[in-house]
């Protein structure tokens, strides 16, 4: 069966909206709405803020000031790790009991929630006049919304300026021969070029993703999202690439059972501790990394740059790859206070606060909020996706929990010698035979 999974291209032009607009916003009046007649609700909420103060301390506020205008209402806030918590949902749903509010990454996994009927439709309900309507596009299905944009997140290479000093690195490479050669720098300086947490298999999935990217042309991977079909010769290209710079010994010793986050053992950890120079990730990278310094405050010598190019591809060049976290409803939260609460989460004060905890990306346009954007890298990371002639969303948000699932593991089993760049291929098409 096809899904139309929707094109990241409303990203980025999200993306430029963003890079530009200073409006200003009123926040949403205290309604004092519960349920249909106004009475006690509760509502559950999901969120992946686990490690450090500054993301748990958000919601406790975000918490006390939405129950303060709508004193009917309970907000119960239920962090979940991030690692943890698309299996967690998928159980939730698949039992009939979802959170009445959750994370949503939007592609193919909000497809299919929205197909087995979890997820509301709040097209009507939505009032949030400072997001701008493409920052909607991967939380929109149809041409109906099911979420509230929080962040945009473009994706790419984060380092340590220090540690590229260190080795000789005078600016951040932009082609591939670049970027190998800045590996080899990196190691004869004695420094581990790039961390990486497979444990979780998606963040050794990044490289494959991005290798795609620089592979395959933009037709040919809305044509693979919308058949989920990953038989055109460019994904196979890609699974080689990956193979092959796997080979140089670019990722530090025990990557293979190594988590991502939230621990100093983790891959942030080493990046927070200096013991790697660059990570592959999105935007929640220097807030990540972040919760695990001494002073829990991003690096301040972290810098962006984009994934180099790779001459040969298919994909245009400056294409970029990246998501959004947003928030849904689900279909059996009461209304109209779950949609409260998210035109809440919308407005330009809690966009600020969301991404002054996590040192994100506001979705919202709002002056209050895009005022918080101050890291360089984050500046940096902005500036290069807004110019990006094509965004794609993470491929395994694209093409939904199941696929991104055989995908995610076909990479990391190649990776530990198990698997092969066809064994990725085959996996993934073998989890789409199955609907």
């Amino acid at each position: 069966m096809k899904k139309r999974i929707l094109s990241g291209l409303a990203l980025g032009a999200s993306v430029a909206l963003l890079a530009t607009a200073c409006s200003t916003s009123e926040e949403p009046g205290g309604s004092g709405s519960g349920g249909t007649g106004g009475e006690k609700v509760t509502l559950t909420v999901w969120e992946n803020n686990t490690a450090g103060e500054k993301g748990p301390k958000f919601w406790a506020d975000t918490k006390a000031a939405f129950e303060k205008d709508h004193p009917n209402v309970t907000i119960e806030i239920v962090p979940v790790p991030n690692e943890d918590l698309d299996g967690k949902l998928q159980t939730a749903m698949n039992g009939g009991n979802p959170p009445d509010v959750f994370l949503q990454r939007g592609g193919g996994k909000l497809a299919e929630m929205v197909a087995a009927g979890m997820v509301a439709d709040i097209t009507d309900a939505i009032d949030a006049p400072d997001i701008p309507e493409g920052a909607f596009g991967a939380g929109t299905l149809n041409g109906k919304r099911y979420s509230m944009p929080m962040s945009v997140q473009p994706g790419g290479l984060w380092y340590s300026k220090d540690l590229f000093k260190e080795a000789g690195i005078d600016a951040p490479p932009t082609t591939w021969p670049e970027f190998t050669d800045a590996v080899t720098k990196l190691q004869d300086a004695g420094i581990t070029p790039v961390a990486l947490g497979a444990k979780d298999a998606w963040p050794a999935a990044h490289w494959f993703y991005w290798f795609a990217l620089r592979q395959c042309s933009s037709d040919t991977l809305e044509k693979a999202s919308n058949d989920a079909d990953l038989s055109d010769p460019c994904f196979l290209k890609a699974g080689e690439l990956l193979q092959e710079f796997s080979k140089t010994n670019p990722f530090q010793d025990g990557f293979l059972t190594t988590p991502a986050q939230n621990t100093p053992d983790s891959s942030d950890g080493l990046m927070a501790q200096h013991k790697a120079a660059m990570q592959l990730m999105g935007s929640w990278e220097p807030g990540t990394v972040g919760s695990l310094t001494e002073s829990g405050d991003p690096l301040p010598d972290m810098g962006f740059f984009p994934f180099p190019e790779i001459e040969g591809g298919q994909g245009q060049p400056g294409s970029m790859m990246g998501g959004m976290d947003a928030f849904s409803c689900s279909s059996k939260a009461e209304m109209p206070a779950c949609t409260d609460f998210l035109n809440f989460l919308g407005s330009a004060s809690v966009q600020a606060g969301f991404a002054t905890a996590n040192s994100a990306i506001p979705a919202s346009s709002a002056q209050e909020a895009q005022a918080t954007v101050t890291l360089p890298a984050l500046q940096e990371a902005l500036a290069a996706y807004g110019k990006a002639p094509y965004v794609s969303m993470w491929l395994d948000t694209r093409l939904g929990q199941n696929i991104g699932n055989a995908l995610n593991t076909g990479i990391v089993d190649m990776l530990a010698g198990k698997g092969s760049p066809q064994a990725i291929i085959d996996g993934a098409n073998a989890a789409a035979a199955k609907g």
